[in-house]
């Protein structure tokens, strides 16, 4: 279980950046508090924070798909139904934030400020050369597949290859499973116990990232400290351009996409799908997490919706871990929006890597607080900025993250029941042909 504060998770980022605000304006530079604490000392320490938060994702990622992969139940023939809708409303926002970034190409404009932004934040990336080719990416793609192949078990994780890690853990997952219920002889002691462990330190991960997550705020007070102390707030007007980037993609893709596939692809009016899944949609933005709400989102669909209980349960329940166009539109145009910040320039393919990357890491993290945060700096990674780069920018774009993170939320929560809709309508189609 997730520690529970008496103030949600948003409302903390938000007194942290008024907070670390004040102190930056008021002190600026300058040493306080008798000398001995300066901002630049507090931003320090809020990146030792963010170091964690990395340092933690990876595992969790490779425990919580192989957790998944165990315990999930699902035939073949409404699994694919369930992969296919899942595929195309992914397609959709993916087309709708490539589109985005490609036509307007907003990360231009942090051209010649994200080296400002960063030294700003830690010294050390000043010294990074930036205006480089991503390192072991080329024109290439078999070349670019191989080089996430893993050639021992171990580098995945030392490396945070999320890619190699997500391989590696579909492939255990489905190993435990295959011996659990078809090829294994004899006792299963072994497999049980294995399953239980696995069980355990995906839990156990979960508490420790709850931990690290209640010092987020404490992180951000620091962070925003040092840089508005050496900046002052134009900042925060460089930041703006990144969440009206970030809010331009979810909206399009939340408020047009899905109500007009609900319409012509479900046969669910579009007043019927935003009024009857109001409190699901409520309930998404208030708790910021699209697992907490199932319960709320099986009683729109079932009861006010009308959709069957398994197609409710089977989007709401299992699909939920595949449902996750909020995380992963957000992870995509954020790597992309930096890329062109610092010069890159992701050629198709490239960008289509960054895609991979954000889709697999938002199958691993589904349900997750603050998932999308978690797993930002491994997508980065991916498109070859360097660790202290990355370091740097993650409490940056923190400052905001809690407004996009409840729409990503939404985002979810409305894909959940767009694909329960899809699913019902297939059903009923079946059971008239019949």
């Amino acid at each position: 279980m997730l520690i529970k504060t008496k103030l949600p998770l948003s409302v903390q980022v938000v007194i942290g950046v008024v907070v670390g605000t004040l102190l930056g304006v008021l002190f600026g530079s300058e040493p306080y508090l008798g000398g001995w604490l300066k901002n630049e000392t507090l931003g320090q320490l809020g990146m030792l924070v963010i170091r964690l938060l990395k340092a933690l994702a990876t595992p969790l990622i490779f425990f919580a798909i192989v957790d998944a992969l165990i315990h999930t139940e699902i035939k073949f023939k409404h699994g694919g139904r369930l992969l296919g809708i899942c595929g195309v409303n992914l397609l959709v926002a993916m087309l709708i934030g490539l589109t985005i970034m490609n036509v307007f190409t907003p990360g231009e404009s942090w051209h010649n400020h994200i080296e400002e932004l960063s030294s700003q934040v830690q010294s050390d990336v000043a010294k990074t050369p930036l205006k480089t080719a991503p390192e072991g990416m080329t024109l290439n793609p078999l070349k670019n597949v191989m080089g996430y192949i893993p050639e021992n078990l171990v580098d995945p994780f030392l490396k945070n290859n999320v890619i190699a890690v997500i391989l590696l853990a579909l492939l255990m997952g489905g190993a435990i499973r295959y011996l659990k219920h078809h090829a294994y002889v004899g006792d299963n002691t072994g497999i049980n116990v294995l399953e239980k462990l696995i069980s355990a330190c995906y839990h156990v991960l979960l508490q420790m990232l709850s931990w690290v997550i209640l010092a987020i705020p404490i992180a951000i007070t620091g962070v925003v400290a040092q840089v508005v102390g050496k900046s002052g707030l134009s900042v925060f007007i460089l930041l703006s351009i990144f969440l009206v980037t970030l809010l331009a993609g979810l909206l399009i893709h939340s408020l047009i996409y899905y109500p007009l596939m609900a319409k012509f692809g479900g046969g669910m009016p579009i007043k019927r799908y935003l009024g009857q899944g109001a409190d699901a949609i409520l309930m998404g933005f208030s708790t910021n997490s699209s697992l907490v709400t199932v319960p709320v989102t099986l009683r729109c669909l079932t009861e006010k919706m009308g959709v069957s209980s398994r197609s409710a349960r089977l989007s709401a329940l299992i699909g939920t871990n595949l449902n996750n166009d909020g995380i992963i539109l957000y992870e995509a145009m954020t790597a992309l929006f930096l890329a062109q910040a610092i010069g890159f320039n992701l050629d198709i393919t490239q960008q289509l890597l960054i895609v991979a990357a954000a889709v697999m890491v938002g199958v691993g993290i589904s349900g997750i607080p603050e998932a999308g945060l978690i797993a930002l700096p491994l997508v980065l990674s991916t498109i070859g900025l360097s660790e202290q780069l990355i370091v740097s920018i993650i409490p940056l774009i923190a400052t905001i993250d809690w407004i996009i993170a409840r729409y990503r939320s939404v985002v979810n929560v409305m894909s959940d029941m767009l694909v329960a809709i899809l699913l019902d309508r297939f059903e009923t189609k079946e059971t008239i042909e019949d």
